[in-house]
């Protein structure tokens, strides 16, 4: 059914809409409306709590190489091309708001506990030396050299000196206020639904009872994206929530008290305990993020005794001294995922409605080519080629009798890993 025409909000940027209204005010969504409006778009994004979804949970990594699996060349070649862009996405934003992002370049170990899950590693290091990115092997010793707080049954790793980490929390509170200084306007308001006119989206209703209207619409609500009223049929791939837990640890307030205390670790410590995944990454302030879980039970966000004894059982074997440290926060987040777990970026089949979502355990090393990507394609009407394996035709249906693969087609993969 096709939404009937409202008057437009007394919010928008004029009345007669905005050029763009970005739905979802996550690190994918603010980084698209700050992009958008730079290219001298007027730009509208709808969002009652910018940050505060999946977002506000993600611990930061930015580890393309350290997550690549079979069957992800696409995936993996997207998540190098944004991290190269990090280092100039991270001064900008300090640059023009004057808030640092927490960005830090100090690469990734990777270790494992015991034999079985040093074969693991090894089976991974071989698939990345078949992307064409050299592996350098580490010894349990070398490992503890690199980081002299690991526990002394480490049996060896890998180490991958590219990676990098950054802040989500203090990158969409420094996204939104460079997206307000570049002229975005802010709608503080959930969108109830979407507006089609001619069988073309043309805005929303918001939950204050207004209504926006935009040339074209992004889509970047993260997994509620497909569920948003007003979508009509097949207009945007199933979609489907992933439940993560994660853990913050930081110096005692006495520890504080008495200066500036170093984090038990000088870079991301990536970690196989008897087969299971943890990852610690650390801030500059001591803070020690830990995660996570990776539950398919729905749109669920209670944090559980379980999920946090796994995680701090798991890093402990890994990291003994995270014991003497304050116990600071536990969250829930909310991974988007797709069938193949990989992001959709570009136009959907109803026009004027532009995706940005699924981006699943990648979402915030994804902002940056993300943003430039979709920005590029509202600008022009032309996507660029780095987004093309991940259009929404390739979960189109094909004719039955028919050998062809779908155009944009990629590789399923198995929802196994951790959320970054």
């Amino acid at each position: 059914m096709v939404s009937q025409p409202h008057p437009i909000s007394d919010t928008s940027p004029d009345s007669a809409g905005s050029d763009v209204l970005v739905i979802g005010g996550g690190v994918i969504g603010l980084a698209i409306a700050w992009r958008a409006a730079q290219r001298g778009m007027r730009v509208a994004l709808a969002d009652p709590e910018p940050g505060r979804g999946a977002s506000h949970a993600a611990a930061g990594m930015l580890t393309p190489v350290a997550e690549a699996a079979y069957a992800e060349r696409e995936l993996f070649e997207l998540g190098s091309l944004s991290l190269r862009r990090y280092p100039e996405f991270a001064a900008e934003l300090a640059d023009m708001t004057g808030r640092q992002v927490g960005y830090r370049q100090t690469g990734t170990l990777q270790v494992a506990y015991d034999a079985d899950d040093m074969a693991l590693l090894d089976e991974h290091a071989l698939l990345r030396e078949s992307f064409g990115v050299p592996t350098h092997r580490l010894t349990g010793r070398e490992c503890r050299q690199a980081e002299p707080l690991l526990g002394p049954a480490i049996r060896g790793g890998l180490l991958v000196d590219d990676d990098a980490s950054v802040d989500p929390r203090l990158l969409t509170a420094a996204l939104l206020a460079a997206a307000r200084s570049a002229g975005v306007t802010h709608l503080p308001y959930r969108v109830n639904r979407l507006i089609t006119r001619g069988d073309r989206a043309c805005g929303a209703d918001l939950a204050d009872g207004t209504a926006v209207s935009a040339r074209q619409v992004v889509l970047a609500a993260g997994w509620a994206s497909g569920a948003m009223a007003g979508l009509p049929d097949g207009a945007v791939p199933p979609l489907r929530p992933v439940k993560g837990q994660t853990v913050r640890l930081r110096p005692t307030a006495a520890t504080r008290q008495a200066g500036p205390t170093p984090s038990l670790l000088t870079r991301t410590v990536r970690g196989l305990v008897q087969g299971s995944s943890v990852y610690l990454v650390p801030r500059d302030d001591g803070e020690l993020v830990i995660g996570a879980t990776q539950e398919e039970i729905g749109a669920d966000l209670t944090v559980t005794a379980g999920g946090v004894w796994q995680l701090l059982r798991d890093s402990r074997a890994l990291v003994p001294g995270i014991t003497e440290l304050e116990l600071a926060e536990s969250v829930a987040g909310l991974r988007p995922g797709t069938p193949d777990n990989a992001p959709v970026i570009g136009p959907s089949a109803l026009p004027g409605l532009v995706l940005a979502t699924g981006h699943f355990r990648a979402g915030v090393l994804l902002a940056p080519v993300t943003a430039d990507l979709i920005a590029e394609f509202l600008r022009t009407g032309a996507l660029p080629s780095a987004a093309s394996p991940f259009s929404a035709s390739r979960f189109a249906r094909p004719d039955v009798t028919s050998s062809e693969p779908v155009p944009g087609a990629i590789t399923a993969r198995a929802g196994a890993g951790t959320w970054r």
